[in-house]
């Protein structure tokens, strides 16, 4: 999600007789909401990404805990690469596992060599899914791959219209969970009757689980389990466990051993990539057994929010889900984004405490959403404290808001 804005008077971000374009004041506004976040006593949830390169790779201090050091390094995806990869096919019950240094690639390619061995292009996925929304169609330009949208309504895909899809299709791709539509997840009836459907179909089925890891507590099963539904599966190591970066492809040893053909093809096949891979394995040895605990804490924070954002006599909002289905939710305002963000930067700058530390964009005019994460910081946010950062990010809203409109 990205700051918008649709003034044309003089912004927030900008100085006296400044005229600033579009992507200088989203620049501008991240470099405050930094500068905040570094600066703040109290935060939310803390990203690796407003970190420095010092803190950052301070993460490498502890990688004696996870693998030798004294190994020789990884040239072409050995050593490290292939004990990450070993341990990511053991968690999620799979036969075999590939590193790729982006989610991107990894998808593309397990989708390809599916396309290859069910002879369909077609991929059958949600409108809203990632390769739709955020890979500059991808899939069709790079792959030659045949997008198949099942639904467009910001909810998972049902049984039903995977059955009653007019077209063909060789793969289902199921993104757990949706991140765009709210981090939603089906139940687990749900889930298995989708894939059931497929396989009626006589389709495979990949998962897009770029965060499988925090889905878990909802479905109430462990991952191998989760996993074992689909044929393949994809996986992240930064969303969910604080990695530099990095995925992994899981499934059947003959699939992932195209894969690795195929990521040599698309340029995926980096010489040393041993600090990546190893801040992979830190995060599994160290997020991953915490992101119960995250999720639990999450529906916490999203009940005291929804709850102080009416008593603090806002107009309408939203936390949605409701109740989250993993550590990650949104929060909908009725306000233009420009004044939200502006509010919440603020927050933080005057109070240093930051509740709201991602961007804020609009679906419509006059409607600002942001995504909102708990994770290890958030641990230590009681419902009362979260009341009382709403509470001073409403006086500040009410301001910016009557700045806008005077």
């Amino acid at each position: 999600m990205s700051d918008t804005t649709d003034r044309t008077t003089r912004g927030p971000d900008e100085g006296p007789g400044e005229q600033l374009s579009e992507e200088e004041r989203r620049t501008r506004r991240w470099e405050r909401r930094r500068s905040a976040a570094r600066g703040a006593r109290r935060v939310l949830a803390r990203s690796g990404l407003q970190s420095t390169l010092r803190g950052r790779l301070a993460l490498l201090e502890a990688a004696g805990e996870v693998y030798d050091l004294d190994e020789p390094v990884d040239v072409y995806g050995n050593g490290v690469v292939e004990a990450l990869e070993e341990k990511v096919a053991g968690l999620l019950g799979m036969e075999a596992a590939a590193f790729f240094p982006t989610g991107t690639m990894a998808q593309q390619v397990a989708l390809r060599c599916w396309a290859g061995r069910t002879g369909d292009p077609a991929v059958a996925l949600h409108a809203m899914a990632h390769p739709e929304v955020h890979e500059r169609d991808a899939l069709s330009q790079v792959s030659g791959l045949r997008p198949v949208l099942l639904t467009g309504e910001p909810r998972q895909p049902t049984a039903r219209e995977v059955r009653d899809c007019a077209e063909p299709f060789g793969t289902l791709m199921l993104e757990l969970p949706l991140r765009d539509a709210g981090y939603l997840l089906p139940s687990w009836q749900e889930l298995t009757e989708l894939v059931e459907a497929a396989r009626e179909r006589d389709a495979v089925v990949h998962f897009d689980g770029a965060r499988l890891w925090e889905s878990t507590v909802h479905f109430g099963r462990p991952l191998d389990e989760i996993a074992g539904l689909a044929d393949s599966v994809y996986v992240s190591f930064y969303k969910s466990l604080d990695g530099f970066g990095g995925a992994a492809l899981a499934g059947p040893a003959a699939l992932v051993g195209e894969a690795k053909t195929w990521r040599h093809r698309y340029g995926g096949q980096v010489f040393q990539q041993f600090p990546t891979v190893l801040s992979a394995l830190l995060g599994l040895e160290r997020e991953l057994p915490r992101l119960p605990e995250y999720v639990r804490h999450a529906r916490v924070v999203a009940a005291a929010l929804g709850e102080a954002l009416a008593e603090a006599g806002l107009p309408w909002s939203r936390v949605h889900p409701e109740v989250p289905h993993t550590n990650e939710f949104q929060v909908w305002l009725p306000y233009d984004a420009d004044v939200v963000a502006e509010a919440a930067i603020r927050t933080a700058e005057e109070t240093g405490t930051l509740l709201f530390g991602r961007a804020w964009d609009a679906p419509v005019p006059g409607l600002a959403r942001t995504e909102v994460d708990v994770r290890a910081d958030g641990l230590g946010w009681s419902a009362d404290d979260v009341r009382a950062a709403v509470a001073d990010f409403a006086v500040r809203l009410r301001e910016e808001a009557g700045r806008a409109h005077g």
